[in-house]
């Protein structure tokens, strides 16, 4: 008998009829041989409806509160899947995240998992049951109350997957799987057969939304097989797993993209040695989240420096680094808002030099101005202006030939 973890999002569980049909789903699971651990979101929009609610009564809501607040919607999923599972004549057991057992550090609202201890999962397995758990939401060792993030329902999964030591981890969403860009946006989008660890890393990391980036970086570091298919459709997803098989031997995988990015751009920056770690410890220290970073020397002998954020975290980076200019010493701070970032990933860029130059180039002949580059060894970023940002996703999936035939 294996052991097999499945995640249902938010629109796979967004009203009782839907519900039911992903307990047929653990139904034919199990009928299969297979002991069943569920990990569910909330309920549709029900998270946003949250939110909503604390805004209406606090511009900032207290992180704490928030984390109380949201930590309901996923245990309004719970237990009514519990309920039709029991419908279907199985036993079923419902657990929110603490229940189940899920340690995360003490940050509210975007906290990681430390450890899992998984006694009462198991204990419920050996009973015959499947347990349903409640994803996005762990418990610090004093007892708070945390949420992983938006997307943390993908990390419980896929560390509960790991801690159990589960034979496979299938991620089912509104999408038949993975594949080269976005098939809202771009019609031609064609679906992968597998992808690997660190292709769907990055893809993750740069605004691919099906599958959270923590979750790919348990799946690699703990080598669970992972699986994203359709909760609709009963056909093969893509495979996520250490080495993908390479489909018509191309060298980019896939086109990432991601809006609502600001470039800051601090001037007039002491040109010292300490001047960046100084900088971007104390940005860390209040978990503001840098991307892309370029630095260039002034004739007079300052530095400037850019980076790349979210644009929602620009209010709070503005007052973290006017909170601390004496100590960071710099002369002023410009912000450059409505840019997005589009991004190039495949692991065959490691031995096919020209990609980047290919790259830009389609840039260009599209007229589409570069405002920031980053590169790995298996993908390349480019921040542009966000009117532009669809017009240069379309081009690199053509250029690259990543287009369904």
């Amino acid at each position: 008998m294996g052991l097999i973890v499945q995640k249902f999002g938010g629109t796979s569980v967004g009203s009782v009829e839907k519900i039911r049909n992903v307990a047929v789903c653990v139904k034919e699971e199990t009928e299969r041989g297979n002991n069943v651990v569920v990990v569910v979101s909330a309920m549709g929009k029900s998270t946003d409806t949250l939110v909503n609610l604390a805004k209406e009564i606090s511009a900032q809501p207290n992180k704490r509160e928030m984390d109380m607040l949201l930590t309901t919607g996923e245990q309004v999923t719970i237990a009514l899947l519990s309920m039709a599972i029991n419908q279907q004549g199985l036993e079923a057991v419902s657990f929110t995240g603490w229940q189940a057992g899920i340690t995360t550090e003490p940050i509210h609202g975007n906290a990681r998992i430390s450890n899992i201890n998984t006694t009462a999962i198991e204990r419920q397995l050996t009973a015959g049951k499947v347990v349903i758990v409640a994803g996005f939401q762990g418990v610090t060792e004093d007892g708070e109350i945390t949420t992983l993030g938006r997307g943390g329902s993908d990390t419980t999964a896929v560390a509960l997957a790991a801690a159990l030591d589960a034979d496979k981890c299938d991620i089912y969403t509104d999408v038949t799987g993975v594949f080269t860009t976005d098939p809202r946006y771009v019609k031609s989008a064609r679906k992968l057969l597998s992808v690997s660890y660190d292709e769907m890393l990055e893809l993750a990391n740069l605004g691919a939304g099906v599958l959270h980036p923590r979750a790919v970086e348990f799946a690699k570091n703990y080598q669970v097989r992972v699986e994203v298919r359709s909760s609709i459709e009963k056909i093969e997803g893509t495979v996520i797993e250490e080495e993908a098989a390479m489909e018509q031997n191309l060298v980019v995988r896939g086109v990432a993209f991601e809006d609502e990015i600001t470039k800051v751009t601090v001037l007039g920056l002491a040109n010292s040695l300490t001047s960046l770690a100084t900088i971007f410890t104390t940005l860390a220290q209040n978990q503001i989240n840098v991307d892309i970073i370029i630095q260039s020397t002034t004739e007079g002998g300052t530095a400037n420096l850019s980076f790349s954020i979210q644009t929602l975290e620009l209010l709070e980076t503005l007052k973290v680094l006017e909170d601390n200019k004496t100590e960071l010493g710099y002369d002023q701070i410009d912000a450059e808002n409505k840019l997005a970032k589009v991004s190039i990933v495949g692991s065959g860029m490691i031995s096919n030099p020209g990609v980047a130059a290919k790259m830009f180039a389609v840039l260009a002949e599209n007229q589409i101005q570069i405002k920031m580059v980053s590169t790995s060894e298996i993908k390349v970023s480019a921040v542009v202006e966000e009117k532009n940002m669809l017009k240069a996703v379309e081009a690199l999936h053509e250029a690259f030939e990543l287009a369904n035939n």
